[in-house]
């Protein structure tokens, strides 16, 4: 993905491949449908929850934790997350970050969205780390009646 752009999926971990440096807007989380995508960055508001490109991640436009010091992604990293419906948690090439965000509702889909020429590798089931236990790739949600 190349900017400007935001893409919905339905992945619970995704590992982002940094192409660019990490001076270039860009965003990685969770939203819901009601997510304004054409307004970035996303974290404004009640309905997205993502880590920006600045280390932060927000949720209805407040600050809910940040990367530890000297953990920025790096132009080659592999940012990925989890999320377990209450906890959104960020890995460093495969290492957690202890840097839990939470407070977003309601059923919610990974978002990915660059801005300024960013260009972002995402990786939705091949992974290049192996999830923390309990995840997986995502799984297409199905009704069965």
């Amino acid at each position: 993905m190349s900017g400007p752009g935001i893409q919905f999926s339905n992945q619970l971990c995704i590992p982002i491949a940094l192409s660019r440096p990490c001076f270039w807007i860009w965003g990685i989380g969770v939203a819901t449908q009601k997510a304004n995508l054409n307004q970035i960055p996303l974290g404004r508001d009640v309905h997205s929850l993502v880590m920006r490109n600045d280390g932060a991640l927000y949720y209805n436009n407040e600050e809910k934790n940040r990367l530890p010091a000297n953990s920025l992604p790096q132009e080659g990293d592999v940012v990925g997350i989890t999320y377990d419906h209450v906890e959104l948690n960020v890995y460093l090439n495969g290492k957690n970050m202890h840097c839990p965000a939470s407070g977003i509702r309601g059923t919610v889909y990974p978002v990915v969205y660059v801005d300024d020429s960013a260009i972002l590798d995402c990786q939705f089931s091949e992974f290049y780390h192996t999830p923390p236990p309990g995840f997986e790739k995502i799984l297409f949600e199905q009704q069965i009646f």
